[in-house]
């Protein structure tokens, strides 16, 4: 088996990525973050570098089905409070 990485999604910050990788952590899927923000002291350098999220390969299509579901979940609850 390959141990390519492949980057799944990127994010505008860095509290959403953390936010995805704990959801990954919690479903048994280890993941890295990359950002090139300067170690984090430049973070307004995601406008042009955006955050990163990498997993390996046998664990692509269960990352993805988990971050969309939480993107679903996003969108309801913001349905459920125009209400």
């Amino acid at each position: 088996m390959s141990d390519a990485s492949y980057v799944i999604r990127t994010f505008p910050n860095t509290l959403e990525a953390e936010l995805a990788q704990a959801a990954l952590e919690a479903n048994g899927i280890p993941s890295a973050l990359m950002s090139d923000d300067a170690g984090g002291m430049m973070p307004w350098l995601h406008l042009l570098h955006p955050v990163r999220i990498v997993v390996r390969e046998h664990d692509v299509a269960d990352a993805v089905r988990i971050l969309a579901g939480l993107d679903a979940g996003e969108q309801s609850a913001g349905e459920a409070g125009a209400e």
